[in-house]
């Protein structure tokens, strides 16, 4: 067992580290700390095996903490920012995750913890069931099984579910890298569509189909994608 403690001063952050990593049950957290003073004390009273960092916290930085400790567990830093990664290194991270962070990206991060500190290799996790998404001050947390369209829009996701529409700062691609294949398709370079909620398939002018959702929306499925959803029954 992985003995984790989680160290960032945004509540938020933490929660969704404490969502991805409950897909994996090699792993415990053993604590939480808001800023460097807190990790401190935690490190010394719980001694984790390894740590998930944030890099800027108000006063002592993840770099400043590191220079504090008397004995430091592994390290892998979680930050919104690319410009430490040299850094991390240079202090023997074993990983740098840039947020968002993605759930393959992570699982790959504590197998790589897990090898060097002699610990069973952890298993990839599963599809996750709920997507954390902020909008402005406004937070959700749905289940992936009520979200029934992703849509493309530049730099940010529109996610449809519930009678809400918020949007994300988060490609198509990256959330179609963490959706089940067989559940989630990707219709086109502007959608992805949720199955299930998919009431009625027909034909259009152009070879493609059409996916009628819920509300009367539409949704067109490039000629080239048709062929993977020929076979589903309306």
């Amino acid at each position: 067992m992985m003995r984790i403690l989680i160290v960032d001063d945004e509540r938020l952050a933490r929660a969704e580290l404490r969502r991805l990593l409950a897909a994996h049950p090699d792993i415990e957290i053993v604590g939480e700390a808001a800023n460097a003073e807190q990790a401190i004390a935690q490190v010394a009273a719980l001694r984790p095996d390894l740590m998930l960092l944030d890099v800027q916290m108000p006063g002592a930085s993840g770099f400043d903490l590191l220079q504090a400790l008397d004995s430091t567990p592994e390290v892998i830093f979680t930050t919104a920012f690319d410009r430490y990664a040299l850094q991390a290194f240079e202090v023997n991270a074993l990983d740098y995750l840039q947020k968002p962070i993605r759930a393959d990206r992570l699982a790959h991060a504590l197998q790589r913890a897990a090898a060097r500190l002699g610990l069973p290799q952890p298993g990839m996790p599963a599809a996750p069931r709920k997507l954390f998404i902020r909008d402005g001050d406004r937070c959700w947390f749905p289940a992936l099984d009520n979200i029934r369209l992703f849509e493309s829009e530049g730099n940010y996701t529109r996610v449809y579910f519930d009678d809400v529409r918020p949007l994300v700062l988060r490609s198509l691609t990256h959330l179609e890298e963490r959706l089940d294949p067989a559940s989630f398709l990707r219709a086109s370079r502007r959608h992805i569509v949720n199955l299930a909620f998919v009431e009625r398939m027909q034909a259009n002018d152009a070879g493609g189909l059409c996916l009628l959702l819920p509300g009367g929306m539409t949704v067109e499925v490039s000629r080239r994608r048709a062929a993977q959803v020929r076979g589903l029954a309306p």
